[in-house]
Formats: C-alpha cells, sequence, structure tokens
C-alpha cells in the first residue's frame, strides 16, 4: 500500500512526541494547536493506527508511536540532507522565480528553506510562463491547467476545492454541500488573466454540475477585501482551497468540486535543470493537503 505521508506531518509527529504536549508542541512550531491536531489525526488515519494516547495531561505516544519516531527523525535528516544537497549544486546562484497568486501557503516558506539565495516574484501565470521561455526566469510556481509546451512540469500540489462562505451564511450550518445547495448564490472569482487555464477549467466544471451563479463577482486582489467581500456580502461563496478559510469564514467539501493542482515549470534545457528537479521534489514533499 502506497503512504502519503509528508514531512510536514512528520515534523509535527516529532514535536508533539518530543513535548509529550499538543499546547507546547504547536508553541515550537509556530502554529495553531488545532492545526496540529488535525494533522496527527490525518497521520493515524493515513497509517491506520493511533500514535498518541491523549491524556488530561497531555499526549503519550503508543507503541506505534514509538516505534515510528526514530524512522521519522531519519527521514527528516534525509530530507535536510536534500535541502543541502540542493543548496550545493552547481549554479547555486540566486534563482529567480515566479510565483503566482494563491500559492499553497508552505510553498514559499519551502522555497526560502530550500535555497540560500532566491528572487521571488509575485507574478501571474501567463507572465510567468513567458518569463521562463524568454530566461527572465529561472523556473515559474503556476496553477494549473496551464500551456507549459516545451517545458519541465512537476506537479507539487494536488488539493480538492470546497465553498468557501460567511460562519453566519444560511449554508454554513451544513457539513459538506452539494452543487444544487448553490442555487441563488453569487460566485466570488477572480480576473480571468490572472491564470485563464484554470479560470476557465473551474467554470466549466461549474456550468457541467449544473450551477449556474446568479452572477460572478470578481475579487479584489487584496486578500483582506476579499475576505470582506466574503463576510458582508450576502448571498456570495467562492470556490477555494481548505487553507484559504479565515477568521469569520467557513470551508466546506462540495461533492464533484474541482481540483486545484499547482506546478514548478522550468526551461528543459536550463543549466541547473538537475537542482529545480530536486527543489520540485522537495516542494512536493513539504505541500499542505
Amino acid at each position: 500500500m502506497l503512504l502519503r505521508m509528508e514531512l510536514r506531518q512528520l515534523r509535527y509527529f516529532c514535536a508533539v512526541a518530543a513535548e509529550e504536549n499538543l499546547t507546547r508542541a504547536a508553541e515550537s512550531l509556530g502554529i495553531r494547536a488545532t492545526s496540529l491536531s488535525q494533522q496527527i489525526i490525518a497521520l493515524e488515519r493515513e497509517l491506520g493506527t493511533v500514535l498518541f494516547r491523549r491524556t488530561p495531561a497531555g499526549m503519550v505516544p503508543t507503541a506505534a508511536g514509538r516505534a515510528l519516531v526514530p524512522h521519522a527523525r531519519r527521514t527528516l535528516e534525509e530530507a535536510e540532507q536534500a535541502v543541502q544537497a540542493v543548496r550545493a549544486a552547481p549554479g547555486h546562484g540566486v534563482l529567480r522565480l515566479g510565483v503566482t497568486p494563491g500559492a499553497p501557503p508552505d510553498a514559499v516558506p519551502a522555497l526560502l528553506n530550500a535555497l540560500r539565495q532566491a528572487d521571488l516574484r509575485d507574478l501571474p501565470v501567463v507572465q510567468q510562463l513567458k518569463l521562463v521561455r524568454a530566461g527572465g526566469l529561472d523556473a515559474g510556481l503556476i496553477v494549473l491547467p496551464a500551456d507549459a509546451t516545451g517545458l519541465r512540469l512537476s506537479v507539487i500540489s494536488d488539493v480538492p476545492l470546497g465553498a468557501l462562505l460567511a460562519a453566519r451564511h444560511r449554508l454554513a450550518a451544513r457539513a459538506r454541500l452539494t452543487w444544487a445547495d448553490l442555487a441563488g448564490q453569487d460566485l466570488l472569482w477572480f480576473q480571468r488573466d490572472l491564470a485563464p487555464g484554470y479560470h476557465d477549467m473551474v467554470l466549466e466544471t461549474v456550468r457541467a454540475a449544473g450551477w449556474t451563479p446568479r452572477r460572478l463577482r470578481t475579487g479584489a486582489p487584496r486578500r483582506s477585501l476579499f475576505v470582506n467581500e466574503l463576510l458582508y456580502g450576502g448571498d456570495v461563496v467562492a470556490l477555494r482551497p481548505q487553507w484559504e478559510s479565515a477568521e469569520g469564514l467557513v470551508w466546506r467539501p462540495l461533492d464533484g468540486a474541482p481540483r486545484l493542482r499547482h506546478a514548478l515549470v522550468w526551461d528543459r534545457s536550463h543549466q541547473d535543470a538537475q537542482r529545480l528537479s530536486r527543489l520540485a521534489a522537495h516542494l512536493a514533499g513539504e505541500a499542505a493537503p
């Protein structure tokens, strides 16, 4: 059976095993205790066993948890060695990398961790592809689908979209939603020129599923304005990955929802092609589920 454990989950697991306390482990990692708990539960489900015994005093590793500790630590050590190999590879100077708006939240920290120096530029997909082909960028982190003809492409993240809506929205009480539930709702979307392939794919999926949004609202590029549109915009939802949740918003699974896929792309003849390939593998290991 092929498991999909992630480096991030193993890092979280080791922190909890070391602290034997969820709150202290979360503080050491710089994340919320609820997020850490969700990741531990996801890892336990993936492995099909309980890794910690929950007690009033904290989190005590089970026999299975104790057995995983040395393997998890060794895997993290090997991942760190891989990062050092990327940094030490030929042409280890500054890499010029494009990053699409809405990239996975772990992508930029993972890039900065893997590279000694990087020139990160916030650019839409079409512009990234032009610059990669012209040599103006070494690689681009884009959302799929996109016309990457002639370029090397490596998927680093693949997650389902769901319905993002205000916590006080009338649909927020439901555990999951169907397309029929969204009848009469506006769809908060984005300008097509930012990522035309992804823009069209999602709207085609929406139409094929039988949902016709009452109207399309073009969301503001600034995240704070986008959130406010959902909070105070009335009958409006957005189709977003779960990581877009924010205070006052809830994310609900949506039956038959399309998936959001990000990929690193670069020119096949790039002098640092092997380094970029290793970088893509590192990003995939760090990607949020």
